[in-house]
C-alpha cells in the first residue's frame, strides 16, 4: 500500500483532510498538530502554518521522521508481529505515534497491548496501529533532528 494512501488516510481521520481545521482542543491543520509538537519540528507561527498547505505536508513528513527515530527499537522489535490481535507494522506504529505521541506507543507495547490508550476524543492507539498497518513508509528516514527547514 502506497504512502499517499497512508498520508491521506491519516489526514481524513484527523481533519477530514481540511488544512484550515482547528479542533476543540486547539489542534491545527490537515494532520491536527499540537502547538508544542510543531515547535519540535521548527514551526513557531501557528497562523502561518494553518495557511500553508505545503508547510503542513512537510511538517507531517518531518514528524514521521522524528517518530521513526524515537520508536526505532519498537519498530525493530514488533514490526511483523501480532500484539493483542493486531498485526504490527512500521506504518501502524508511525500513525499511532501521530495520534498519541511516541510515549503512548511505547506504553502500549510495554503493556503487551493491554493498556487502552486513547486521545481526548476516544480514538485508541490500537485502532491506529490496525487501521494504518501495511503502508510503505520505508523511505522516511529516522531523524532525531527532523524539522521543516
Amino acid at each position: 500500500r502506497f504512502f499517499i494512501g497512508f498520508k491521506e488516510g491519516v489526514a481524513f481521520k484527523e481533519s477530514q483532510g481540511k488544512y484550515k481545521k482547528i479542533n476543540s482542543l486547539g489542534y491545527l491543520g490537515k494532520y491536527q498538530f499540537g502547538i508544542e509538537t510543531l515547535k519540535t519540528i521548527g514551526i513557531y507561527n501557528s497562523e502561518a502554518f494553518l495557511n500553508n498547505p505545503r508547510l503542513q505536508e512537510k511538517a507531517f513528513v518531518a514528524l514521521l521522521a522524528k517518530n521513526k527515530w524515537l520508536l526505532q527499537d519498537e519498530i525493530a522489535k514488533y514490526d511483523g508481529n501480532i500484539v493483542n490481535g493486531v498485526l504490527i507494522t512500521e506504518s501502524g506504529i508511525l500513525a499511532a505515534a501521530h495520534l498519541g505521541g511516541a510515549g503512548s506507543v511505547k506504553k502500549y507495547f510495554r503493556s503487551n497491548g493491554k493498556r487502552y490508550l486513547r486521545d481526548a476524543y476516544g480514538t485508541s492507539v490500537r485502532s491506529y496501529l490496525e487501521d494504518f498497518s501495511g503502508y510503505d513508509t520505508s523511505f522516511i528516514l529516522a531523524d532525531s533532528n527532523a524539522n521543516v527547514n
